[in-house]
């Protein structure tokens, strides 16, 4: 006797999924997952950025509220225009001065970064 897709094989495929799905949750259950460091609600909510924006959030500490647009907004989108503008800084400019330029860009985000991760 020849088996047909509905309804053998499809009540075949809907048990053997449920019972996957239940393996699954007794597991998960039995075997909790350890999620990362534990929660202290009753400390003071200290907000930390990921690495990479670490040196953004060194550099607004120089700026007061009035002037955090200058440092949080136009300073880095200066940095992006130059990395985009670097051919033609190029070729304005000269190699050298566009290395320096770049060169010290790099290290304040470098630098930056480390003493801002140290704190």
């Amino acid at each position: 006797m020849k088996k047909k897709f509905y309804p053998d094989y499809l009540i075949e495929i809907l048990f053997f999924a449920i019972l996957t799905f239940e393996v699954i949750l007794i597991l998960a259950f039995v075997f909790p997952p350890l999620i990362g460091r534990e929660i202290d609600f009753l400390a003071a909510y200290q907000p930390r950025p990921e690495w990479y924006y670490l040196w953004l959030f060194w550099v607004l500490r120089f700026f007061s509220t009035d002037t955090v647009f200058i440092g949080g907004l136009l300073l880095p989108l200066g940095i992006i225009a130059f990395l985009i503008f670097i051919p033609w800084l190029e070729k304005k400019i000269g190699w050298s001065l566009t290395a320096l330029i770049g060169l010290v860009f790099f290290l304040l985000f470098i630098i930056a970064t480390i003493i801002e991760a140290i704190q």
